[in-house]
């Protein structure tokens, strides 16, 4: 079973497929987070956003990979676990802006099909049922407000002792909205066959209940 979660910056994918996957015994794989990696290298090396040949030539170096550790996932950036190290807002636009790169695209994409061909997986982004996952099983298309969002990107970053501004934040989240939904290769877009969740009125809970009788209906359960 493949299961796409796919949307905007925000609207809980990863929070919502880590639940799916963790209940149903599924793998979770993170392509954001592998991104992240991709966009923490390039920080790393002093390469900024724009420089498309300095990007690309990146990508040759860097190598991307996903471990389980005690039933954890663990993202690896060339030998080293970079889990905890991928979750500034740095890191966050850094790799919005990187992702619409080809090469890296082609290259973390590889490795997304590779898992999903292997096993039941449950994976979030913002193309996997259109490009990625384009045969998946079950596409979910889950949204949210841009109020709703930036208020728990908020909650988020001050839960963690970081300073944070909620009208900048919101401001991050349109631009990145408008980044993601008009970039050249891999649009963020609802596939044809996706069902829309919004999840601005509603709880964890409440979202995993509408996903899981998705899934069943899917699985013929």
């Amino acid at each position: 079973m493949q299961v796409a979660i796919d949307g905007p910056a925000g609207a809980g994918k990863s929070t919502i497929a880590k639940r799916i996957a963790s209940e149903r015994g599924y793998i979770y794989v993170d392509t954001g987070a592998m991104y992240r990696a991709m966009a923490l290298y390039l920080i790393r090396r002093g390469i900024e956003a724009d420089d498309t040949a300095g990007i690309e030539a990146a990508c040759e170096d860097a190598d991307i990979s996903i471990r389980y550790i005690n039933g954890e996932q663990n993202v690896i950036l060339n030998g080293e676990n970079v889990s905890g190290l991928i979750r500034t807002q740095e890191v966050s636009n850094m790799a919005s802006a990187s992702s619409v790169n080809g090469k890296v695209r082609e290259k973390l994409v590889d490795l997304q099909r590779k898992l999903a061909s292997e096993t039941d997986v449950v994976m979030d982004g913002r193309d996997i049922g259109t490009v990625v996952l384009p045969d998946a099983g079950v596409k979910i298309y889950l949204t949210a407000s841009v109020n709703v969002r930036a208020k728990r990107r908020y909650d988020e970053l001050t839960a963690r002792g970081e300073s944070a501004d909620l009208a900048v934040i919101e401001a991050e989240i349109k631009e990145r909205d408008e980044r993601d939904m008009t970039r050249k290769i891999s649009p963020l877009k609802k596939a044809d066959d996706a069902v829309t969740v919004d999840t601005s009125d509603m709880n964890i809970e409440e979202v995993v209940k509408v996903i899981d009788e998705i899934i069943n209906e899917a699985a013929g359960k």
